[in-house]
């Protein structure tokens, strides 16, 4: 069964990106900091666990594709 994580886009500085991310986007969010030099993320309340991974990969890959951080999106997996 495939499970997915929601992220958007929420605050922006040189230094880090802030991001919301969840299952379900009527859920209360959680939040993750992308650091915009290093391209390493933590999470906001420190539990690293399947949704912060998925939704940290997925912000980087996309940040590969195009070298911008994605305003919002999915990971599928």
């Amino acid at each position: 069964m495939a499970s997915l994580v929601y992220f958007r886009k929420v605050a922006e500085s040189i230094d880090s990106v802030e991001y919301i991310f969840g299952f379900d986007t009527n859920d209360p969010p959680r939040r993750l900091l992308m650091d915009t030099k290093s391209r390493r993320s933590l999470p906001v309340d420190g539990e690293i666990d399947y949704a912060f991974l998925k939704a940290s990969r997925k912000i980087n890959a996309l940040y590969e594709e195009v070298s911008q951080w994605p305003d919002h999106g999915m990971s599928v997996g």
